[in-house]
């Protein structure tokens, strides 16, 4: 099987979010709300993407200033896909374009959490969500 890797190259509103669907990843993303997918997409400075030919079978999307955080928004491989290293090339991917001391930053899935540490993350204990629909109390 021949994978290629693109770095911030086009990725389509559609291919996004069938991927997603395919990765598990869509049940915690609002892949009914394009427009909050377009803008996820189109506001990323650094995506790293997994193609099997034309298809999309992996992403890393990330927002970051590249030298002191980098957060890794999403995280997702195809179903048909995994195990196969293509998460871990990723995030290698991601790293080698980030400054030799800007650290990665994520909210796992809860299914994933064990994955992370195997990979050498450490746990935080103060991560704070503010979810979409409430607003910051007076």
């Amino acid at each position: 099987m021949k994978l290629s890797y693109r770095v911030n190259e086009y990725v389509s509103c559609e291919q996004f979010i069938a991927l997603l669907n395919a990765s598990g990843l869509g049940e915690r993303r609002p892949v009914d709300d394009k427009q909050c997918i377009e803008g996820m997409l189109n506001n990323s400075n650094l995506i790293i993407a997994a193609w099997h030919d034309e298809q999309l079978v992996g992403i890393a999307r990330s927002v970051t200033d590249f030298h002191y955080a980098c957060y890794l928004s999403d995280l997702a491989v195809h179903k048909n896909y995994q195990h196969l290293g293509l998460g871990k090339t990723l995030q290698n991917l991601t790293q080698q374009k980030l400054g030799p001391n800007c650290k990665i930053i994520l909210l796992a899935a809860p299914d994933a959490n064990s994955y992370y540490q195997k990979l050498g993350f450490t746990s935080h204990p103060r991560c704070w969500v503010l979810e979409r629909n409430k607003r910051i109390k007076e």
